[in-house]
């Protein structure tokens, strides 16, 4: 069946053909209105490449140096919570597609499998962790040495949460977690003897993070330490001043608050603030290779998928998942050789301009 789907589109539709309407609803939907969702991805939509020509090239390649290692596409998996309500295998078969495709898995804190597991199921491939921060320091300190005994090689520090935002698809679905479908490393660092609720969870993550508190665990820290949700200059600079090996342009998806600036609207001023002092991630509605290559052009360093690589798992499990990161990864090629461009690095600001205003296709 997977071979049929020819796009990432294709898998969207596929997955919401075969998911319940609850579970659909609760990775599918944003906050409020969902404009900032439906932004995400027309923001990308609203920028034309700028192709150059004879540019003598035969052979192109999408290999990428992150934190000082080498990755076969500027693509890697976002993280995403609860995997485990579209595949049984969860987390651990998402690892495995990543690793197959050669790329990064970023690992949610609330993963229905544990760091270690997941570095057991696919011990060949990169992984990092995203961390929500607890009011226990204990528990955040337990999560951050499980990543760093499991071989994981980054934490990405979620910023943007210190509560759920406003989720509507949920209220009107009545969606809940299944009961018996935990959090097996915040209910390990717990101590807990059941299975913890998202509203527990959520209960117990500190929602007063300061910058000083950045600084601190930055510090203290044995692997480098990236800032998720970031959508401001003024915020990307502090990040990369209090510690952080770089920052992750992000507003959850869509699911936190809504009418921010979509994630490609975001992205230029937090590179400009930057200044090449870390590194420059992106994630939101990224649906297109011709998308990875705008974000490049705009001076990100790599993107994030999530929803797609999700789309992936619940159609075809690892499979589904490594055929979603393949497609991104031919588009991608496809959108370098197209533009005179031998590397993701030989994509700047000159192969990009913001589409003309009557543009049929502008969002």
């Amino acid at each position: 069946m997977i071979e049929d789907l020819v796009n990432v589109a294709d898998f969207e539709r596929a997955a919401a053909e075969k998911l319940e309407p609850g579970v659909l609803g609760y990775f599918a939907g944003g906050a409020g209105d969902e404009l900032t969702l439906a932004e995400n991805v027309g923001a990308w939509k609203r920028w034309r490449l700028r192709p150059r020509m004879l540019a003598g090239l035969s052979e192109w390649g999408t290999g990428v140096g992150l934190l000082g290692a080498e990755v076969s596409m500027p693509v890697l998996v976002a993280p995403v919570a609860y995997q485990g309500l579209v595949d049984p295998d969860g987390e651990v078969a998402m690892a495995r597609a990543a690793a197959d495709a050669g790329t990064v898995m970023c690992l949610s804190t609330l993963a229905t499998r544990r760091p270690g597991e997941v570095a057991a199921g696919a011990p060949a491939g990169r992984r990092w962790f995203q961390l929500y921060c607890f009011k226990d320091e204990g528990v955040t300190r337990a999560l951050t040495e499980e990543a760093v005994e499991s071989g994981f090689e980054a934490i990405v520090v979620t910023v943007d949460a210190p509560r759920g935002g406003n989720r509507e698809r949920d209220l009107r679905t009545g969606f809940k977690i299944p009961e018996g479908l935990g959090v097996s490393s915040v209910e390990a660092a717990l101590g807990s003897g059941r299975a913890v609720t998202i509203e527990e969870t959520f209960d117990l993550m500190e929602p007063a993070l300061s910058w000083p508190y950045l600084e601190d665990f930055a510090s203290e820290c044995a692997l480098p330490v990236l800032v998720k949700g970031v959508l401001t200059a003024e915020d990307a600079a502090l990040a990369v001043e209090h510690g952080a090996a770089g920052v992750v342009v992000s507003n959850h998806g869509g699911r936190q608050l809504d009418r921010v600036l979509a994630s490609a609207d975001a992205l230029p001023e937090v590179v400009d603030a930057v200044e090449g002092r870390g590194e420059v991630l992106v994630d939101g509605g990224i649906r297109r290779g011709v998308d990875v290559a705008i974000a490049l052009a705009l001076g990100a360093d790599a993107v994030l998928v999530g929803r797609p690589a999700l789309w992936g798992l619940a159609v075809g499990g690892e499979a589904g998942a490594r055929r979603v990161l393949e497609l991104l990864r031919e588009e991608l090629a496809l959108a370098l050789c197209l533009c005179g461009c031998a590397s993701p690095a030989d994509l700047k600001r000159a192969h990009v301009q913001q589409a003309p205003a009557s543009s049929l296709y502008s969002a």
